[in-house]
Order: structure tokens, then sequence, then C-alpha cells
């Protein structure tokens, strides 16, 4: 996890934060959230790419760690 403060948001966001969190499986990322440079705030779910509504970034943290359980329970990790 890297969430760290910039002075101008990154294009495509309206926030002062930059990062990327990413979840690892078997040498393999199968959840990250990211706000790529002219993206904005999105996330990846496997394959698929879906928007993300970037409120604050205890929020942030909070709905990835919460999308980390959830990915879980549906590929049965412990």
């Amino acid at each position: 996890m890297v969430v760290r403060g910039v002075p101008r948001p990154v294009p495509g966001s309206s926030h002062l934060f930059k990062y990327r969190l990413a979840y690892v499986v078997a040498d393999e990322c199968v959840l990250r959230y990211d706000n790529e440079s002219g993206k904005g705030d999105h996330r990846h779910w496997g394959d698929a790419e879906l928007a993300y509504v970037f409120t604050d970034a205890t929020a942030l943290i909070d709905d990835f760690l919460a999308d980390i359980k959830r990915w879980n329970h549906e590929n049965s990790i412990v």
C-alpha cells in the first residue's frame, strides 16, 4: 500500500492523494486500487477495471481491506 499527499490532483482525480494498493496471491495481483494519471480513481478486480469513488484516505484503505476480505471469502482463502 502506498498513499501519499501531492501538491496538485493527479490528472483524472480531484483530491490531493496519489495511491496504489495491491493484493497479490500466489504471485498474481488479484485486486488493485490506483489513480493512474489520466485514468483517475479506479480499482481492478481480477481482469475487470471498475470506477472507484474516492472520499478520503481512511475510507480508501477501509474499502481496500473490505475487498480483500470479500475476495478471500469468494475464493475460499482463509
